[in-house]
C-alpha cells in the first residue's frame, strides 16, 4: 500500500524464520466437558492455516493452547518438533516466540498507537524500538496515526495497530482470533488484505480463527474445520468445499437444497434426476445435496419442467425459487442473467449429476 507518509516506496515487514506448529492428541477440558477433543495438525511453516467452524466448537480455545494461555489436559504441541506444552514440558507464553491478536484487539487505552506498537520491543534501546514500531505503523497504513490514542482510532486502526504490535517482535507464528469480526463489511475486506499481505511478507506461520468459511476461502492456505470440539476435516478450501466429509460440512460453506431418497442400484431417483451414491447400500436412506449455483434455469420444453414461485435480484445474482413437481419445497437457485425472469413462468431446470452431493 502506497501512502503520502512514505511516497510511492512501498514499505515492506521484516522476514522471520518461521516454525511449525504442532498438535498432537491434544485435548482440553473445562468442568469436564472436552472445549478440544483429541486435535492432531501441524501448520507448516510459512503456512496459513483458517481455524473454522461455529461459536464454541473449540477454535478460540485451540489458541490459547498454542499461546500458553491455557495447558492442555492431554496431548502435547510442538513447536518446530520441540514440545513446548504437554506431559513432561510447559513453555511459558513469553518463551515461545508466538504473536497473537485478540478479537477486541487488546491495546493499551494510556499508550498512542506507537507506544501500543513498540510494547513488545522493551528489551530494544528505546530509538530503534521506536523507529521497527514506526515502520510497522507504516506498513499498515497508519503513518499519519502514530500520536493517535486508542480511543481516537476507528475500528479498522485499532486492529492494524494490534497487528503491528504482534509482528514487531518478528513471532515465527502469529495467533489471530476473529480479528476482523468486529468491522464493517467494507473496512474488513480492506484490512483482511492488507493482514494478509503483511503474513506474506514476513513468512510467519500463521493460525486465524473465523466463523466466516469465504473469509477462511479467500485467505487460508488450508482450512481445518472444527465442530463440537473435534477436528472435522481439514484440507485447502478447493477440496474441502468440493469433498466435504459430511452433510454438516456441505452446509457450513453454503446454503443446500436437500432431497431425500433411497439407495438403488448405486444410485438414487429423485424428482430433479437420478445421482450416483457410491459407498452406499442398496435400501439405504440418502440426502442429495444440491448447492443453489449448481441449478441452471433453461427455456420451457427443456430438461425437468418447473415454475417459477419468486425472484429477487440480490447484486450479482438472481435468487429464483423454483417449484417442481414430486418435491414438498421448492428448490432455491442462484442464477446470473435472468432479468426476464418473472414469477409463475413455466422453465426447465437443468442440474448437472457431478455437481450434486450425496449422503
Amino acid at each position: 500500500m502506497a501512502n503520502a507518509d512514505t511516497g510511492t516506496r512501498r514499505l515492506r515487514a521484516s522476514a522471520v524464520i518461521p516454525a511449525s506448529l504442532t498438535f498432537e492428541n491434544v485435548t482440553r477440558r473445562f468442568d469436564c466437558k472436552e472445549a478440544v477433543s483429541n486435535v492432531s495438525f501441524t501448520a507448516e511453516n510459512g503456512e496459513v492455516i483458517c481455524l473454522l467452524g461455529a461459536s464454541g466448537c473449540g477454535k478460540s480455545t485451540l489458541l490459547r493452547l498454542a499461546a500458553g494461555i491455557e495447558v492442555p489436559d492431554e496431548g502435547r504441541i510442538l513447536l518446530d518438533g520441540r514440545e513446548v506444552a504437554g506431559p513432561t514440558r510447559f513453555v511459558e507464553p513469553e518463551d515461545r516466540g508466538i504473536g497473537l491478536v485478540f478479537q477486541d484487539y487488546a491495546l493499551f487505552p494510556h499508550l498512542d498507537a506507537l507506544g501500543n506498537a513498540r510494547f513488545g520491543l522493551g528489551d530494544l534501546a528505546k530509538r530503534e524500538a521506536l523507529s521497527i514500531a514506526d515502520a510497522a505503523l507504516r506498513r499498515v497504513g497508519l503513518g499519519e496515526r502514530l500520536r493517535a490514542m486508542p480511543h481516537e482510532l476507528s475500528g479498522g486502526e485499532q486492529q492494524r495497530v494490534a497487528l503491528a504490535r504482534a509482528v514487531v517482535p518478528r513471532p515465527r507464528v502469529l495467533l489471530m482470533d476473529e480479528p476482523f469480526s468486529n468491522l464493517d463489511r467494507r473496512m474488513r475486506d480492506q484490512v483482511r488484505e492488507e493482514t494478509v499481505a503483511v503474513l506474506r511478507e514476513t513468512g510467519a506461520t500463521a493460525l486465524i480463527v473465523t466463523h466466516d468459511p469465504e473469509e477462511a476461502m479467500r485467505i487460508a492456505d488450508r482450512i481445518a474445520l472444527m465442530r463440537n470440539g473435534k477436528l472435522v476435516q481439514i484440507g485447502r478450501s478447493r477440496d474441502i468445499y468440493t469433498h466435504p466429509v459430511d452433510l454438516e460440512a456441505a452446509r457450513f460453506f453454503c446454503d443446500l437444497n436437500e432431497i431425500e431418497a433411497t439407495v438403488k442400484n448405486g444410485r438414487i431417483e429423485t424428482p430433479v434426476g437420478i445421482f450416483p451414491a457410491p459407498g452406499k447400500k442398496d435400501g439405504e436412506k440418502a440426502i442429495a445435496a444440491i448447492r443453489p449455483q449448481s441449478i441452471r434455469v433453461k427455456a420451457a420444453g427443456f430438461c425437468i419442467p418447473g415454475r417459477i414461485i419468486a425472484h429477487r435480484f440480490i447484486g450479482e445474482v438472481d435468487m429464483v425459487d423454483l417449484a417442481v413437481q414430486g418435491l414438498d419445497k421448492p428448490l432455491r437457485a442462484r442464477v446470473q442473467d435472468a432479468p426476464s425472469i418473472k414469477p409463475g413462468a413455466d422453465i426447465g431446470v437443468d442440474i448437472k449429476s457431478a455437481e450434486v452431493l450425496v449422503f
